[in-house]
């Protein structure tokens, strides 16, 4: 969970409320620490209350405020419930990052993917990303305006040789979904972006990518133009540069973070 050593001066966050849905996970954890590290006040939901915890003892003796709720982004009265709570603690939500999802150790081949997968990699995505952005929006608009960023991935927007069909289709529904929020939240001064990630390994892809046969992984690293996978943190700083001020009229759009990967027109 290293933060870059750059960002450490910087308080671009100081004072304000950020939720980021699976911020205990490999990725969320390093967006929650850059978010801390400039200030902000985080809350974190997540279904890991053990990884919860390693965060919450790692910051409760710095002065940082952090806190966190268990919880199944899939259960909409649950991810009220927490937010509300969340965000009593922290007096508000200026800023959502909903980060849970990914293709939760589902099978990517077609004829392994079972429909209890499908409907697990679609709820948890699409739908926990809905619940999230729909309990925060309240306290956005009490507050005249906030900043949701969702999370897509390059598996979304072109065929990707990692991920499987219930992750593509996931993470394709997530840019409508982001768009319409976008168009029917602008008047509220709520910014709505999403970021389309290339191969990021977290714990759970570093599994995926080792299983993969030499000539797959070739294929992936000779794909990307800058020719070298990317640190967590370099996933983190484009979340970030959205959810700022730096960012203030960008609404409605997906950042692609993929070393030049995918280069759409």
């Amino acid at each position: 969970m290293a933060v870059n050593v750059r960002y450490m001066t910087l308080q671009r966050f100081k004072d304000k409320s950020v939720l980021i849905s699976g911020g205990a996970g490999g990725l969320g954890s390093v967006i929650a620490a850059t978010f801390i590290t400039q200030g902000a006040k985080v809350g974190i939901l997540d279904s890991n209350i053990d990884a919860i915890n390693l965060i919450l003892d790692k910051y409760k003796s710095t002065g940082s405020v952090v806190v966190g709720r268990q919880v199944d982004v899939r259960d909409s009265k649950l991810v009220d419930q927490s937010v509300a709570e969340l965000a009593q603690s922290l007096g508000g939500v200026d800023v959502l990052v909903a980060a849970a999802g990914g293709s939760l150790g589902t099978p990517r081949d077609l004829e392994q993917i079972t429909e209890i997968d499908l409907d697990l990699v679609l709820d948890v995505n699409v739908k926990g990303t809905f619940n999230c952005a729909k309990a925060v929006v309240p306290y956005m608009k009490k507050s005249g305006g906030g900043c949701i960023i969702t999370f897509s991935s390059i598996g979304g927007r072109s065929a990707s040789p990692v991920t499987g069909v219930a992750y593509a289709a996931a993470k394709a529904a997530i840019l409508g979904l982001t768009r319409r929020l976008a168009k029917e939240l602008g008047e509220f001064n709520i910014r709505v972006n999403s970021i389309a990630p290339g191969l990021f390994l977290t714990n759970r892809l570093e599994g995926m990518f080792s299983e993969m046969s030499e000539s797959e992984q070739a294929e992936v690293i000779n794909a990307i133009p800058l020719g070298r996978m990317p640190s967590l943190q370099e996933c983190a700083d484009p979340v970030l540069f959205l959810a700022s001020s730096e960012a203030s009229y960008i609404t409605g759009i997906v950042l692609d973070v993929n070393g030049g990967r995918m280069m759409p027109n």
